[in-house]
């Protein structure tokens, strides 16, 4: 064998072939590697080396474990007394006032009990990535569910959980009882099982391309778009079932985080570095989805007074094929060096499906800004529906003008020329959507509840019924696919990446982009315009279904700017291009709402939204010029 060529731990002129460094007595390490601070690194104990020498890492670094750590024990058994509490609480009331609508017990027990149990199944078995990727996945969606059960707390008559807690008379409000002390130990339980069970099982590796990089991060939000629908349809008169956007801010809260992390914690399991992990952390999201989902179904199933709606059924049939993917191989097949094109039908794809999606969420937004945002339905026979109540929401002049800043990005994402440009663009100009249809849907929310009030607030009958009308319903969808389009953006975004190669620290932008995100924030934080008698919403002035908007919108930006300092010098232009688009729409919102409720004057945030807007475009113009100076 040539010097050049030698094994370390294998003598000169010696027979014996290279072996897995697991198979020695004691691993060799590489003289060449390094840690950061320039001292020789550790032996890696799963290293194996190929012929030349030259050490080869693993793509799981406990590839020949069949045993779980000790972190990882503790971890299920965390996960296992969690899940005993959960089931607990369906045998004792959450509420002294109030018992379960139907004999949810063993359903309850099923779906707590039956995923730990998998976990530690899979653990024993040989697999620990799995089981502690199982404990990961439900310990994601503990957080929004540990919110949706303060419900029960806040306010439990408006607590829509039949399968826990339904009235059988009138109750101005409720006190708790032990079962909801049980779901609250449970659901922290669950989220210490997860926290352990990630310091068990994290690695620095580089994570492998992964299959389905698309489709199940789409699935995760199609469910949580499911989650924030009315979870039943109630007969009931002792039960009000109302979308998540409708209800009190607990139930708000947990749905919103529950939509949120689905998706989020979907794209982190296809990132992580083991096959086993990514599995079990998908089937884990999977199986806490179903707990939230499939107990509303089977009250509509049980109960003659309760129906089942379609968005409990679509989150579960979301989350049943991310359970199915999870049991299929994640791990693209390695592509041969020659075919150096494979990725192009890629990058198209993904391109394809950006532009589509933010078409259509600029269809959906301009047909609900149009569409009328309260629909009259009239209770008694031969009355007629009053002229006001058919009145437009301030805020739909904002959301068309929403719709059309992102129909022009996302139109330029599928042009070939300028899809490079657009693609970043379009990857912020999504949260307008957000922002705008958040301040069209308070006002349907707003009329609705205040009409339907009314009606009872003397001895007559109500005569008139308020409901969402179809401009609020498209409005939502414009949400969802807002949604969906920032994430297919994401993912675009990640395969120019890979494309072009590294990125690069545009450190002559660094001045300019820190008082932009800045001044976003503040500019997102204070009203734009004062209106006598009205008080504007803002991030801490006013807390309403519009701040969900505002954060959205601010947390867009200030990630739009830390990520323009890792970009090349025209996609990140491009990303502050569309941060500067979002703080001048919100600058936008004088004329555009302010105009529709009369004597608007400007105000703070006004002025500042407008400084952040000339900061983000000068920090744009000066990557375009550093790119240009470069070499």
């Amino acid at each position: 064998m040539p010097a050049a060529a030698r094994v370390p731990g294998v003598p000169e002129n010696s027979t014996e072939s290279p072996v897995h460094p697991a198979n020695r007595a004691k691993p060799a390490s590489t003289p060449s590697a390094t840690s950061r601070s320039g001292t020789p690194a550790p032996p890696n104990p799963f290293a194996r080396r190929a012929p030349n020498g030259l050490q080869i890492a693993e793509t799981e670094p406990w590839a020949d474990e069949t045993h779980p750590s000790g972190a990882l024990k503790t971890a299920l058994a965390l996960a296992a007394l969690g899940a005993l509490c959960l089931t607990a609480a369906a045998f004792v009331p959450v509420s002294p006032s109030a018992g379960p609508g139907f004999a949810s017990w063993p359903w309850l027990a099923l779906l707590a009990l039956g995923p730990v149990a998998a976990a530690i199944v899979f653990a024993a078995c040989g697999k620990p990535g799995v089981g502690g990727g199982l404990v990961l996945g439900l310990a994601a969606l503990a957080p929004g569910r540990l919110v949706l059960d303060l419900q029960f707390a806040v306010n439990g008559p408006l607590t829509i959980r039949p399968e826990l807690y339904l009235p059988d008379r009138f109750l101005g409000s409720s006190t708790v009882g032990a079962g909801f002390w049980l779901l609250v130990a449970g659901q922290v339980l669950t989220a210490a099982a997860g926290v352990l069970a990630w310091r068990a099982l994290r690695s620095h590796d580089e994570p492998e391309r992964r299959r389905w990089r698309l489709l199940v991060p789409l699935l995760a939000v199609v469910a949580g778009a499911g989650l924030l629908t009315a979870p039943v349809h109630s007969d009931n008169g002792f039960l009000l079932a109302r979308a998540a956007f409708e209800g009190p801010w607990p139930a708000l809260g947990g749905y919103l985080l529950l939509a949120a992390a689905l998706p989020l914690v979907a794209v982190l399991a296809l990132a992580a570095p083991a096959e086993q992990t990514a599995r079990g952390a998908l089937g884990g999201l999977a199986a806490g989805a179903f707990g939230v989902a499939a107990p509303p179904v089977l009250a509509g199933l049980f109960r003659d007074d309760l129906h089942v709606t379609w968005g409990p059924v679509l989150a579960l049939a979301a989350t049943a094929i991310v359970a199915g993917l999870a049991g299929t191989r994640l791990t693209e097949s390695a592509q041969p060096a020659e075919t150096g094109n494979a990725e192009l039908p890629s990058l198209f794809w993904w391109r394809l499906t950006t532009g589509l999606l933010g078409l259509a969420t600029a269809v959906a937004a301009l047909i609900g800004a149009i569409a009328p945002q309260v629909a009259v339905t009239a209770l008694n026979p031969g009355a007629t529906a009053p002229v006001s109540a058919a009145a437009d929401s301030p805020a739909r002049w904002f959301l068309l003008a929403a719709a059309v800043v992102l129909a022009v990005p996302a139109a330029g994402v599928l042009v070939p020329k300028t899809a490079a440009v657009a693609r970043p663009v379009l990857g912020v100009a999504w949260a307008g959507i957000v922002l705008a249809g958040t301040a069209v849907l308070n006002t349907a929310l707003t009329a609705t509840q205040a009409g339907n009030l009314a009606g009872f607030g003397g001895a007559a009958a109500p005569v008139f019924g308020y409901d969402l009308g179809a401009g609020a319903a498209w409005t939502f969808a414009a949400l969802v696919l807002a949604v969906l389009a920032a994430l297919a953006a994401v993912g675009t975004g990640v395969v120019e990446r890979e494309d072009a190669g590294e990125s690069s620290v545009l450190s002559n932008v660094l001045t300019p982009v820190a008082a932009g995100a800045i001044l976003a924030v503040a500019a997102f934080g204070l009203p734009v315009f004062a209106v006598p008698g009205y008080v504007a919403a803002g991030l801490w002035s006013h807390l309403d279904t519009p701040w969900w908007g505002l954060l959205t919108a601010a947390a867009v930006v200030v990630g739009a700017a830390a990520l323009a300092t890792r970009s090349r010098p025209k996609p990140a232009a491009a990303l502050l291009v569309g941060a500067a688009l979002l703080t001048a729409l919100h600058a936008a919102e004088l004329p555009l709402v302010g105009g529709s409720l009369g004597d608007a004057s400007p105000a703070t945030g006004f002025w500042v939204a407008l400084a952040a807007t000339a900061a983000l475009l000068a920090a744009a113009g000066m990557a375009v010029a550093g790119g240009r100076r470069a070499p």
